[in-house]
This record gives C-alpha cells, structure tokens and sequence, in this order.
C-alpha cells in the first residue's frame, strides 16, 4: 500500500520507504503517557508511528493523526479504532485545532516532508506547532539529510527556539536523523513575523 500510495503522490508523502519500528519508537519514545494533554501526530502514512505512539499508552481518544491522503484513511481507521484521524493539510493546524477545541498538545510527532516546503511555510508551521506546545516540549521531527530540516537560527526570527539531534537511526531505510524542536522554558512573546504578510517580500530583499 505505501509504495502504491508513494508513486501516486510521492512529493506529498516524502518518503521513500515506510517509517521503520526501530525509527517510530524513538521517535514516540518522548511522549509523555502519563500526561492528560493528547498527543499530535501529522502524517501517519502507513501507521507504524501511530501503533508505536499507542503502545507507549496513550489511550486512542487522546491521540490526534492528521493525514494528508485521503486515500490512508480507511485501513489507518481500521487497524487503529478510536484514534481521532484528521483528513487534513497539517500546515492548516490552527483551522483543525479550532475545530476540535485543543488548546495544547503534550507532544507532537511529525513524519512530513518539510524539506518539500519553501523555508517561509517550513518557519510558519514552526512557529504555529510550538505554539501548541508548552515551552520545553517538543516536536519531533526526522529528515534524511545532515542538516535540520528547519534552520536553527535565521535572521528573520523573532521567537526563539532550539533545535536539538535526538539521533540517528542507522537501521532505518534510508538512515534517518531525528530532530527536537522546542521553545525555551524563558522566552519573550514576541509577535510571529513568519505569520506576517510580509515576510515572503522580507525574505526576498535579504
């Protein structure tokens, strides 16, 4: 199913072979089950994040998948009962979070493609995920290549964030590093300028 569903939408899904159980439990490995905050998954693809963020007991009500294809769906709904998916575009998540009235996520965990993203949407959705997040808590993200698929610092930002390697995953397919991406404990809550109308020309005349 996956590689059907990769040749038929293949920028949307990024990948080029489904997320491996050694790479969805590290990365579900930060979750917090004990916490009464649910849990933000985006791209759940094949679902092997999705079974690993569950067997770390997150209840399936407190656990919130949005998938972009639509066309995941149905086996997603029926090997995992109870779990909230969300047909959706996840860098459209205050329209979902408004939605479903959430306020705050415990943690997020994303298997996107960001990288085929421009830098302006990849700092916006940024921006808006660690505004889901209490400070100190993060997204986790991979990527397949050395660098952090979001830069660490850039000029243009006004609210601080940390980026750190939580590790590589040699016996995933490709290797695979995974990034954590939090906001200070201290931060100044300053205005998002990625959220602006005017960051693309800002960008632009840099």
């Amino acid at each position: 199913m996956f590689y059907k569903k990769w040749i038929d939408r293949a920028k949307t899904i990024g990948a080029i072979a489904p997320t491996g159980i050694i790479m969805a439990r590290k990365m579900a490995s930060l979750v917090r089950p004990d916490n009464n905050l649910p849990v933000l998954e985006l791209g759940p693809g094949n679902g092997i994040i999705t079974k690993t963020i569950l067997q770390r007991g997150i209840d399936p009500e407190k656990l919130v998948s949005v998938e972009y294809s639509e066309n995941f769906l149905p086996d997603l709904r029926a090997r995992y009962p109870g779990v909230n998916f969300v047909h959706g575009d996840a860098l459209n998540i205050t329209q979902i979070t408004k939605e479903r009235r959430i306020e705050k996520f415990d943690t997020i965990i994303s298997a996107l493609p960001l990288l085929n993203f421009s830098l302006i949407k990849r700092l916006r959705f940024l921006d808006r995920m660690l505004d889901l997040l209490e400070p100190g808590r993060p997204i986790i993200q991979f990527s397949y290549g050395p660098w952090a698929p979001i830069p660490v610092r850039d000029k243009h930002h006004s609210r601080p964030y940390v980026v750190t390697s939580v590790g590589i995953v040699l016996r995933n397919l490709p290797p695979a590093r995974l990034w954590a991406y939090t906001r200070p404990l201290e931060i100044d809550r300053k205005p998002c300028v990625y959220c602006s109308k005017d960051f693309e020309n800002l960008v632009r005349a840099a």
